[in-house]
């Protein structure tokens, strides 16, 4: 029988240095290569916005850009995370004055509980970027994506095809 402490280190349990740019920061952090990336944000970056809802990348509720796509924090491991641009829903607001598209939330109502909202929010923001003039079809597909247990989808689709009529009449001022 083989001694257990003759057996060496696991690789997989060995902590790594990762530097994550996240929200347009740079972050050191030493982690096992094992731990998600929302893990990762909410315990040792701090940035508890990014909800832990499945744990199985079905709710979206994790919902981060990725060099601006849109991804399921809990599916990915933060060493995948190395070298791309990380954005959470803190990057939307100052601190002091709501995004437009977390303002045409509040407005349509698209929030209650608040859990889902951050996966919204950076659901819709990625999609936005993608696709600035969406129709109302292709938002109501979006929201599909991710679970919302209090509003319902309506005022979620009314929020994102809002906030994106809003952003197109902005753009022809200018």
């Amino acid at each position: 029988m083989t001694d257990p402490a003759d057996a060496g280190t696991d690789p997989a349990l060995e902590r790594q240095l990762l530097v994550l740019d996240v929200n347009g920061a740079p972050y050191e952090v030493l982690c096992e290569p094992r731990r998600t990336l929302v893990d990762v944000l909410r315990h040792d970056l701090g940035l508890t916005g990014t909800h832990v809802g499945c744990e199985h990348g079905v709710c979206g509720a994790c919902t981060v850009l990725l060099d601006d796509r849109p991804v399921r924090a809990c599916l990915l491991f933060a060493v995948q995370a190395e070298g791309a641009a990380v954005r959470t829903v803190e990057s939307l607001s100052d601190g002091r004055e709501l995004s437009d598209l977390q303002r045409a939330f509040a407005d349509h109502h698209a929030l209650q509980c608040g859990f889902c909202t951050p996966g919204f929010l950076m659901l819709a923001e990625g999609f936005l970027a993608e696709r600035p003039d969406p129709d109302r079809a292709e938002v109501r597909e979006l929201v599909a994506a991710n679970l919302c247990r209090c509003t319902g989808y309506q005022p979620l689709v009314d929020a994102i095809h809002g906030c994106a009529t809003a952003r197109r009449a902005a753009r022809k001022e200018n």
